[in-house]
């Protein structure tokens, strides 16, 4: 999203010498939703994916849909979701013609609707897989009983959730419990949550302690963050939305740092603001 209208608008040669570095310090996988940029960034990425020269196999394409937005892009009155499957299809194959690429591999539904028809999803979810149009189903910001409902038309690999250390709740309500059991991969969105982005009680008190780890662990702020999701037995994958390479780099580098376990629960107790119970 940080790439295209809603974040650097980076041009088509900035996208694709990103890109490169990217595949170069080991980074593959790149998370797309079809409204980001008001539905003109999957197609700005991939004017500059296919002028890379950049091998499909050496990439892996995630988006999603079900959001209709209210932008200049689309008619739409008010901001809604769709999905039936017709809609479902249409949509991946508007993310494939603009990705330049003949499969996704995954396809994720953006947020939960009310009006959602599990037999019908998994109708679009199973044409499209027939069809070689994706590899793996998931969804993004659905709770344990929105998910478990879909689960029973059709399996679900992954949910891409806001969790962090200063949105933690994941880790209470059941979110990350479900996953584990369901076999279900997390994806975080807004990994480093609003430490870096506001001045609040929470935000002091973790400061003190992720200044006392990073000296002790000899790292950043923002990896003893993020090492604080890797530490969580479901596997989070954080999804990074800088486009500063050297941020990249500690994003990767923070994957092989190991808190304690009484450093992992200091920083949540930081958090809170309360020991647990």
């Amino acid at each position: 999203m940080s790439w295209g209208t809603w974040g650097k608008n980076l041009s088509t040669s900035e996208m694709q010498r990103q890109l490169a570095q990217c595949i170069d310090i080991g980074i593959h996988s790149f998370d797309h939703a079809d409204i980001y940029g008001d539905y003109s960034t999957e197609a700005a990425f991939g004017k500059a994916f296919q002028n890379s020269g950049i091998s499909r196999s050496e990439l892996q394409l995630i988006s999603k849909c079900g959001i209709q937005y209210t932008g200049e892009a689309r008619s739409n009155r008010v901001k809604h979701y769709e999905y039936t499957s017709e809609y479902i299809v249409w949509s991946v194959e508007q993310s494939l013609q603009h990705l330049h690429t003949e499969y996704l591999d995954l396809l994720l539904l953006h947020r939960p609707s009310p009006l959602m028809r599990p037999e019908e999803i998994a109708e679009a979810v199973e044409i499209l897989r027939k069809d070689g149009k994706i590899l793996d189903f998931g969804v993004s910001n659905f709770n344990p009983a929105q998910t478990a409902l879909l689960e029973k038309y059709t399996a679900v690999s992954t949910n891409q959730i806001e969790v962090s250390l200063t949105n933690y709740e994941a880790i209470w309500d059941g979110s990350l419990t479900h996953m584990q059991s369901s076999a279900i991969r997390p994806m975080a969105w807004s990994p480093l949550g609003s430490y870096f982005k506001e001045t609040s009680a929470q935000q002091k008190r973790l400061q003190k302690e992720v200044l006392f780890l990073a000296e002790k662990y000899s790292i950043t702020e923002s990896q003893v963050l993020l090492a604080w999701l890797y530490k969580h037995p479901a596997g989070i994958l954080p999804v990074v939305g800088t486009t500063t390479i050297s941020r990249l780099r500690e994003a990767l580098e923070a994957a092989e740092i190991v808190l304690s376990t009484e450093d992992w629960f200091a920083l949540l107790v930081a958090s809170q603001g309360h020991k647990v119970p």
